[in-house]
């Protein structure tokens, strides 16, 4: 059989076979050269249940290795941050100036059987330690880079000269048409307008016309298809599309002509959408609002009100649908979860913030507006059967959700439900009973992991969080791949009909689904590795400060302490008061004789140190 050999930094390794089925275990002895990311011809072991043994390397994995290199006096190697890639020897005539103590990029070269990979240096990143050196290892360890090719960036310099006219159009300038973005907002790719007509609200979505620029084939589809999506960390933006684009002509500037695709959509008082429209259009944005000037306008701040007196009616009955939405999908049965997530970003003199905050109303329209056009564009989708790559959320399998309601017994949380059919109130059901609770954010926590992941894919198998029949990605065409294909075989509908569609995007989808899904992986985990970093960073100030937590992760070995922040630290068991803990296993709880841990307890706790290697920061129990 052939598949993709996967690692574990203790020696033995694991492999997907390509024609499904479960994984097969491979000892350390059976690699047969074989490392982390190999594509590999293996067999099934005779006689076992799951293990196999690598014949052959059939493909060496391409990403470089990324490291810390280290002279002795004979050689030099690099040793990797990532435990599951092999060290790797570089010869003197390969270094190309890397010094000791170098993070670098080494491009694996050559490999022999019982030696260490031989490679050579072709990125020095800076010194070992480096905030900024150490950021860019984990975004080259992910394959990730911020240039664009030479041929791309002048197809975008092309495409962006074609400033936009109304010609075959609706034409919206002189409507009340507006952005609202976080105050460090990259993209604009979306506006909203909202009018009332009689009992009835009529909500605008209008959201940057990116493919009329990034057309099918070229340069700029092929690159933007290989990144698949922008990736965000505190200090960069890694765009999906060069600036000429993403900041430029498809950026939904206040006071500049745009295209857009706008998703017009008609609910009555009770927030049913009664009917709907998508049409290609062409706006002004009359203002460009961050959420925090929402909402004060919102909270009746008579300062805004009076110096955004052009939107302000705008936003007030914004409110109103908001409200009624929200209302609306919590009775269907949405499963809102609240997860306290950091929002790291860099002041003005470039120093770590990483505030406390809340999901506020302002941020609240905004999320139920994109959600109403995607839900409309899916189901406009389905309805004429056209290609689409649907926002799909699967149930929880029935083993995920049998460790969930456990883990809630213990906590004393009486719910119940059929676990090998659960439906999306039975979640929402939770979050209400667990709603005042000290351990409501570790509950939202535990239950986010007991769901699957949402990706993409070519069918409608409904989205489960959000509690909806259809769902689609509409609304972010300048950061999403999947979006920009929606846009694509949706205008080919609208001009040429759905056999048109058919045709083009089609034989698409499943390969598309496959790689978008793929690539918002790899940048969730590098936006995550990246967070990691820059809380050790900020940590790193308040070494012996205290601060309040609560206990979010028990293992035999050490407690996990969320701040308020969201910022998490670990408690080695060695570091708690001594009492002879045991680790009650399936319970999450360390019981002593007078000490019990358990998750969802406060606790007091001070920062007792920032360990690089491991990237964690370490904590003490204040008693």
């Amino acid at each position: 059989m052939q598949g993709v050999l996967r690692a574990n930094g203790r020696g033995f390794a694991f492999i997907a076979p390509d024609s499904g089925g479960k994984d097969f275990f491979v000892p350390h002895k059976a690699l047969n050269g074989a490392y982390h990311g190999d594509r590999v011809n293996f067999y099934h072991v005779r006689g076992t249940e799951d293990e196999a043994a690598v014949v052959s390397v059939v493909e060496r994995n391409p990403s470089p290795l990324v490291g810390t290199l280290i002279f002795d006096r004979r050689s030099a190697k690099v040793y990797p941050d990532d435990a599951r890639r092999p060290e790797a020897f570089v010869p003197r005539d390969l270094l190309y100036g890397a010094k000791d103590g170098d993070k670098d990029v080494c491009e694996l070269i050559s490999f022999a059987k019982g030696r260490a990979p031989q490679g050579k240096i072709v990125e020095i990143l800076g010194e070992e330690g480096d905030l900024a050196a150490e950021e860019l290892s984990i975004i080259r360890s992910f394959g990730l880079f911020e240039e664009f090719s030479g041929e791309c960036i002048k197809e975008a310099q092309k495409a962006a000269a074609n400033l936009p006219v109304p010609l075959n159009r609706r034409d919206l300038r002189d409507k009340i048409i507006f952005t609202v973005d976080g105050e460090d907002t990259r993209d604009m790719d979306d506006a909203v307008s909202l009018e009332l007509a009689g009992d009835k609200h009529v909500l605008g979505v209008h959201i940057a016309d990116v493919s009329h620029y990034v057309k099918r084939g070229s340069r700029l589809d092929g690159e933007a298809y290989e990144r698949g999506t922008s990736v965000y960390f505190p200090d960069r933006v890694l765009p999906m599309l060069p600036q000429e684009l993403c900041n430029g002509i498809c950026s939904l500037n206040e006071g500049e002509d745009r295209y857009t695709l706008t998703c017009e959509m008609t609910f009555d008082k009770d927030g049913v959408r009664t009917e709907y429209e998508i049409y290609e259009s062409i706006i002004k944005s009359r203002r460009k609002m961050t959420y925090g000037q929402v909402d004060e306008i919102c909270n009746g701040n008579p300062e805004a009100c009076l110096k955004y007196a052009d939107i302000a009616p705008s936003v007030g009955i914004m409110k109103e649908l908001c409200l009624i939405l929200e209302s609306r999908r919590k009775a269907a049965g949405c499963v809102d979860i609240d997860v306290n997530e950091a929002h790291i970003y860099l002041d003005g003199d470039g120093n770590i913030v990483i505030p406390t905050a809340k999901r506020a109303i302002s941020q609240r329209i905004i999320e139920q507006f994109m959600i109403a056009a995607n839900e409309a564009v899916a189901e406009f989708m389905q309805k004429n059967g056209l290609p689409c790559l649907y926002r799909v959320h699967e149930s929880p399998s029935s083993e995920k959700a049998a460790e969930f309601f456990a883990f809630l017994r213990d906590l004393g949380v009486n719910v119940r439900a059929d676990t090998s059919n659960l439906k999306p109130r039975d979640y929402k059901n939770i979050l209400d009973e667990t709603a005042d609770k000290p351990y409501f954010n570790i509950v939202n926590k535990v239950m986010l992991r007991s769901m699957q992941k949402a990706r993409y894919c070519g069918q409608n198998l409904k989205h489960f969080g959000l509690a909806s029949a259809c769902y689609c990605h509409f609304t972010s065409p300048i950061r999403r791949y999947p979006d920009l294909f929606v846009h694509r075989s949706l205008k080919c509908a609208l001009h040429g009909g759905g056999d048109k569609a058919r045709g083009m995007y089609g034989g698409l989808l499943e390969g598309a689904g496959r790689d978008c899904s793929d690539r918002e992986r790899v940048a969730d985990d590098a936006e995550r590795s990246v967070d990691d970093l820059y809380k050790l960073a900020y940590m790193y100030d308040k070494l012996g400060e205290e601060f309040d937590g609560v206990v979010s992760g028990v293992t035999a070995h050490a407690l996990y302490c969320e701040l308020d922040n969201a910022v998490e630290g670990m408690i080695p068991i060695e570091d708690l008061p001594p009492d002879g803990y045991e680790f009650v296993e399936g319970k999450f709880i360390l019981k002593g004789k007078k000490h019990k841990f358990r998750i969802g307890d406060k606790l007091r706790v001070q920062i007792a140190a920032c360990d690089l290697g491991r990237m964690k920061i370490i904590m003490k129990v204040c008693l």
